[in-house]
């Protein structure tokens, strides 16, 4: 008896300690040997003398050799991951001095991680970190509370006035991990000074570059060059092979000893650059946001109001022209005021967070993306059904097939849609019969995402899932994931916000709203709230059907026999709506 217990003992012991081992021992993962493209932020895929630099080799001969080692600094880089592992270490080194005299360490070459819960909300991820030959953050206990996923995705944010040589970044070897790949999205892209590259920023994250790509939910590629930006024709050379979706041109700090003529020659000259490489994408100029000491220092103040005054004249001047998509963000709107710089010209966090809350504004109006005051009308993505399907691929997906077939028809909704069949195929997949029966030409696409609420097709349909063809129909059948996080008021509110995001982007096509479908224990409140809706989109004569009775018993309950859990249908459930709807729109066989 005693040999068996010191056996089991014995066993106990080494078990253990195997697992003790485990959770010890690390897997690297360096970014610049995996094989996608991986580092985030830059307007080039491939051609880097190093692996961190934001200019391509070929740049180092025709751009000014200031620029040129700036364009080494890694500002506005950044990786995307996935992991479930409760702590992370990101050891690297960099070539430059590790601070500056009025700039720490922490944002001249330190990292900074944030990551996004199961809603789409960004969370901040403190670090422990240490400064030397190598430098080292560890991040610790960062699991969370989400159980619904089984990882969570990060972004680091590279140092802002460093160059990076080497970097790996480890995780507990029974982790999961998952690189991911560099956005196909067309990115915003900014050419300024020190400002824009993110000095005097505490940490990379809170440049206001790195601020603004949060806000928008955007790629963004950071070409602010420290002193350097001067409106150059080799560097808009450049600027202009990136395939943007706006440029922000924030030159003015660095051009206050340029004579008045010239000033207005290089701005014209930057507009005109632009608009011939890339016709369509709009400009945005930014003036100068001035100094925290001008009020005592005249000089000061003359410098900023001289080249703002030419700024604005001569956009003003390019608009009469008949010159279009050129905006001007103005002094006022960035709002800096004496609490906000370090040294009376670069900004402090607060005033980042200025740039960022000005820029963020004026960018949304030049997109015509609208928000509400309540969450329901803030477009944000989601990861709710992580288990079931990837959101962010089906995205792309989205995209692809639209871009691909030029669809006559759309369906955009929740997994009520997504798990019903068609284009782009999914894992699931309830109702192919139907689907097929009455949609199954290649002229329809099922933009329906699982657990998706109204806030969730906002970020989509801003983000291009009804950009580049003309449908002619679009089913919209959105709302019932909402119903346990908001009130009735609210959801209609939220319903008539999409409603118009939906038709200012798609003003010919026809709209069909569906009524929210009945579900178990709310078979009551559907009912009346679909009443509301009906009402609602009388009066603002966009089509609207309620398929609720086909699903409902005598006594106003879901039928079962219909659904597979009470909320979604099942073959014969996606039977009776497929009919519904296709008696209601016209799909080409």
């Amino acid at each position: 008896m005693k040999r068996y217990i010191l056996i089991l003992l014995a066993t106990m012991i080494s078990a253990h300690f195997c697992e003790a081992q485990q959770q010890n021992t690390f897997k690297s993962w360096n970014p610049a040997k995996d094989s996608l493209n991986v580092i985030q932020g830059r307007g080039w895929s491939e051609g880097f003398k190093s692996d961190y630099d934001r200019l391509p080799a070929d740049a180092e001969n025709k751009v000014r050799k200031a620029v040129w080692n700036l364009s080494e600094n890694s500002a506005g880089l950044s990786l995307r991951f996935r992991t479930n592992a409760e702590n992370i270490v990101v050891r690297f080194r960099v070539k430059g001095p590790v601070q500056m005299p009025h700039m720490p360490a922490t944002g001249v070459s330190g990292v900074d991680l944030y990551t996004r819960d199961l809603n789409g909300k960004w969370l901040w991820c403190a670090g422990k970190f240490a400064f030397g030959d190598t430098i080292s953050y560890q991040f610790n206990h960062i699991s969370g509370n989400d159980q619904h996923l089984k990882d969570r995705e990060y972004t680091l944010y590279l140092p802002l006035y460093n160059s990076i040589s080497w970097m790996e970044i480890e995780v507990p070897g029974a982790s999961d991990f998952k690189a991911l790949p560099v956005s196909s999205e067309k990115p915003v892209v900014v050419y300024g000074t020190s400002i824009a590259q993110g000095e005097c920023a505490s940490r990379p994250g809170m440049a206001w570059a790195s601020i603004l790509g949060r806000k928008l939910d955007r790629a963004l590629v950071n070409l602010g060059f420290s002193g350097n930006g001067m409106l150059e024709p080799e560097v808009l050379d450049y600027i202009g092979q990136i395939d943007a979706r706006l440029y922000v041109i924030d030159c003015l700090p660095n051009l206050t000893r340029v004579k008045s003529a010239d000033l207005r020659k290089r701005i014209v000259n930057t507009i005109g650059t632009l608009q011939l490489k890339r016709p369509g994408v709009p400009i945005l100029l930014t003036e100068h946001d001035g100094y925290s000491e001008a009020e005592v220092q005249p000089v000061k103040k003359k410098e900023y109001e001289s080249v703002n005054a030419i700024m604005k004249a001569t956009v003003d001047s390019l608009k009469k022209a008949g010159v279009n998509d050129i905006y001007l963000l103005s002094k006022e709107e960035i709002g800096q005021d004496i609490e906000s710089m370090v040294d009376g010209v670069h900004p402090n966090d607060i005033g980042m967070m200025n740039y960022a809350n000005a820029y963020e504004k004026k960018i949304k109006s030049i997109f015509r993306e609208s928000e509400g005051k309540n969450a329901i009308m803030i477009p944000v993505r989601q990861r709710r059904d992580a288990s079931t399907y990837d959101w962010e691929t089906r995205h792309q997906e989205v995209l692809s097939s639209i871009a691909s077939k030029q669809p006559e028809v759309v369906f955009i909704g929740n997994s009520i849609t997504h798990f019903w069949g068609g284009l782009p195929e999914a894992q699931v997949a309830n109702g192919k019969k139907s689907w097929s029966r009455y949609f199954g030409s290649g002229h329809v696409v099922n933009m329906g995402f699982g657990w998706d609420r109204i806030e969730n097709v906002l970020w989509r349909i801003y983000h291009g899932e009804l950009d580049g063809f003309s449908p002619e129909q679009i089913v919209l059948m959105i709302g019932t994931n909402n119903l346990e996080i908001n009130t009735d008021a609210e959801l209609l509110a939220g319903l008539d916000f999409l409603l118009e995001a939906i038709h200012s982007r798609q003003p010919a096509s026809r709209i069909l709203c569906m009524g929210i479908l009945p579900r178990r224990g709310m078979e009551s409140r559907i009912a009346r709230l679909n009443k509301r809706i009906a009402t609602m989109l009388a009066k603002k004569r966009i089509n609207y059907a309620d398929a609720g009775t086909l699903f409902l018993n005598r006594n106003q309950r879901i039928e079962e026999s219909l659904f597979s859990d009470g909320l979604h249908p099942n073959e014969d459930g996606y039977e009776r709506l497929g009919k519904f709807i296709s008696n209601r729109i016209t799909v080409k066989k």
